[in-house]
Formats: C-alpha cells, structure tokens, sequence
C-alpha cells in the first residue's frame, strides 16, 4: 500500500512543483528589470535575485518545523500561498508604483524557492532507499519546466500589464500570482495521506515493535557519542549541499559579464544561460538513479569532480565562448548530482525525529551559502578574472570534498556492509 502512496505523492509534487517552478521562473526575469523601471536605478537590478534567495532562506527553517508539527501538505501550501500573496504585492507595487512594496514582495516570492527545495524532501519521506534518489530527483526534474519556460512569458506578461494599466512588466506576476495559487491548490487538496505523517506513523509504529524484544532495544539505543557523531555526519552533508550550490552560484553569475566584456552578443549569453539551466535539472532522474546503483556519497564525489573540471575550465577559457559554454553546462550537472545525491544521503542519515528539522536547516544553509558568494564573486571576478574566481570555487570545492568523506560511518570505512539507517 505504501508504493501506491508514494507514486501518488511523487506525482502530486512533481505537479505542484512544475506550477511552482513556472511562477518563479517568470519572476526572476521580470524582477530585476522591473526594480530598475519602478526606482529608476539599474544598479539596483540586482537586488531582486537576492530578495528572493533571502526569502527562500528565511523560510527554510520555519517551513520544516511546521511539516513536522502539521505535515508536508500544510507546510508546503502554505508556502505556496505566501508567495502567491508575494505576487500580489509585486502587482500593486507596480500599479502604484512603490519600490519598498516592490521589495517586499519579491522577497515573499522567494518563499515559492523554499517550497520547491522541500519538495524534493518530501518525495522521499516513504520511499524505500532504493529508490529514494530517483524519486528525490523526479521532483528535482519537475523544475525543467517552469525554468525554461517561466522566462518565455516576459512578452506575453508585458502585453497583458499594459491590457491591465500596469507597467508592462507587472502583468508577468499576474501569471506568476495564477501559478503559485494552482500549486498551493494541488498541494492541499491532494497531498493526501500526507507522506510526512505517513512516515512518522510507521516509524512509531516500528519504534514500539522494537521494543517488545529487549535484546533489540539495547541494540537500538545508541550512546552519546554514537548520537553526536551521527549528528555530525548530517551537518556534513549539509556542509557538502551547501559548497556544491555556492560554487554554482559563483561562477554562473560572472559568467554573462564575463562574455560580455569579450563581446558576446546578447543571444549566445542567454543561450549560454539556458545551457547551464539544462545541466542543473534535465539529467537530475539520470544522477538520482545513478545514486541509487552506485550510493549517494559516490554520485556527490563524482559531482565535485565534474565542478573540478568546469572551475579549470572557466579559469582557462578566456574569449573562448565554446570553452565557457561547456564549463556552465558542466556547473550546472555538478550542481544536479552534489544536490539530488547529497538531499537524498541526508534522509538516509538523518533520524525520522528530526529529518524535516535538519532539511530545513540544509535548504536554509545552502541559499545562504549561495547568496554570500553571489555577492562577493564580482569582488573577486573585477580583482583576478574568472582565474581568480575559479580558484576560489576550487577551495569551497575542497571543502565539499572534505564534508563528503567525513559522512562515512566508521563500519563503511573498513569495508562492512551498511545497515540500514531507518
């Protein structure tokens, strides 16, 4: 009966999240441009990408204690409607025109990220390991949607702002607000039986079996020194999530300036774009099945490497546009196979107690880790050049590496077969 429930709850999300993915996809696009129409200051177009990480930041944590006191279906509509009411406040800013309620609603948009991130969380909370990465991934693969198509809308959007007496960009985030509406929608009304809850029941259930044999509860109990260093495995997943995504972030954000300034037109950067985009989300069933063949610590290993390669080959391409372009859409594959892996090797560590707990924390400390090398990376690109900044990816990458070989329980490291974690 649970295989019947999982299929469903994969295909719930994987709906909600194409929904989802479309809103957010679309207002990435407009945001920056419309800062820069509503304030009349293009420096400050950048500002909208970092509202909206900053929201899918703060909403991570607050997010993931509410599904595990309330469930999945609660937790993520919730998140769906609060960024549907994001778009709302981008529409009357726009119509007004108010730059800090322009702000603000952007950076409620980004708790629509939030969701997204956890939804690939939740396709995992009744799968069995052997399938919970490609499962994971399946919901991961959902993104492709809404990120290729989402910046399509921008000349449709504009028509129908000018239809509704908006500047042209404002009627992007009606499409947006639609969206976000229909994912909470699907979400609410069927996430059900709540796959979060679900599992919570049956390992409360194998909790109180354990317990009638007394030899297996002594065996079950772990000492303090088990449980920290169990705990400290989970935070270097976390830890190895985290430099994956910043190490992405970094390099894809100088890339557009990079090509510019050896004049690239306009068309082969957001080709370029787009190619990396591909790299993150179209092979992401590919590395979640892989995960479940060879084990997630491998899939992660093997997506630092491919990062290795795309940093020396953004570090050496100079005017070679071809150069660049295979290292982006290397960036973005490293990216899917540290994530899809690394989110589903952090279910397998972490405890059914406090699972949510720490995927919040893990979506939390990957947007930030993201944001902070966002920002700095033009600090360090104006300085050395995409060298320079590919140097400083390969550290974060060390660290990744690090992070990932200290996840090994000391029975793997010897060579014993690994017990099961749930």
């Amino acid at each position: 009966m649970t295989h019947v429930i999982q299929r469903r709850t994969v295909a719930v999300l994987a709906a909600a999240t194409v929904l989802g993915g479309l809103g957010v996809g679309a207002s990435i696009s407009a945001g920056s441009l419309l800062i820069a129409e509503i304030t009349g200051n293009p420096a400050l177009s950048g500002f909208g990408a970092t509202l909206s990480t900053a929201g899918a930041a703060a909403a991570g944590i607050p997010l993931a204690r509410l599904a595990m006191r309330k469930g999945r279906r609660i937790a993520l509509s919730l998140g769906n409607f609060i960024a549907f009411s994001g778009a709302l406040l981008v529409i009357l800013a726009a119509a007004l025109p108010l730059s800090w309620l322009l702000f603000l609603g952007l950076g409620m948009l980004g708790v629509g990220s939030a969701v997204q991130l956890q939804s690939r969380f939740a396709a995992a909370d009744l799968a069995v390991p052997q399938t919970r990465a490609r499962d994971l991934s399946l919901v991961v693969w959902s993104i492709t949607v809404g990120a290729v198509t989402g910046p399509n809308l921008l000349s449709p959007g504009a028509r129908l702002g000018e239809q509704l007496g908006l500047p042209g960009l404002g009627g992007v985030f009606v499409f947006t607000a639609v969206a976000q509406l229909l994912a909470g929608l699907v979400v609410w009304f069927a996430l059900r039986p709540d796959p979060l809850l679900t599992a919570q029941e049956a390992a409360r259930d194998r909790a109180n079996a354990a317990t009638s044999g007394s030899a297996r509860a002594a065996d079950a109990a772990s000492s303090p020194a088990e449980k920290r260093a169990a705990t400290i495995r989970q935070y270097a997943v976390i830890v190895a999530i985290a430099m994956g995504h910043a190490i992405m972030v970094g390099l894809m954000a100088m890339t557009p300036l990079h090509l510019h300034e050896h004049g690239a037109s306009v068309t082969f950067i957001g080709f370029t774009i787009s190619l990396h985009v591909a790299g993150m989300y179209a092979l992401s069933p590919l590395a979640g099945m892989l995960a479940g063949k060879i084990g997630s610590r491998a899939v992660m290993m093997i997506g630092f490497v491919i990062l290795a390669i795309s940093a020396v080959g953004t570090a050496t391409a100079g005017a070679n546009g071809t150069l660049i372009q295979i290292s982006l859409t290397l960036v973005g594959l490293g990216w899917c196979a540290v994530t899809v892996a690394g989110a589903a090797l952090l279910t397998e560590l972490t405890p059914d107690s406090v699972r949510p707990r720490r995927q919040g924390q893990s979506d939390t400390v990957m947007n930030i880790a993201g944001a902070a090398f966002g920002a700095v990376a033009g600090v360090f690109f104006t300085a050395g050049g995409f060298p320079l900044l590919s140097v400083i990816a390969g550290a974060l990458l060390v660290i990744g590496v690090i992070a990932t070989i200290r996840t090994r329980v000391p029975h793997e490291i010897v060579g014993e077969d690994r017990a099961p974690m749930e």
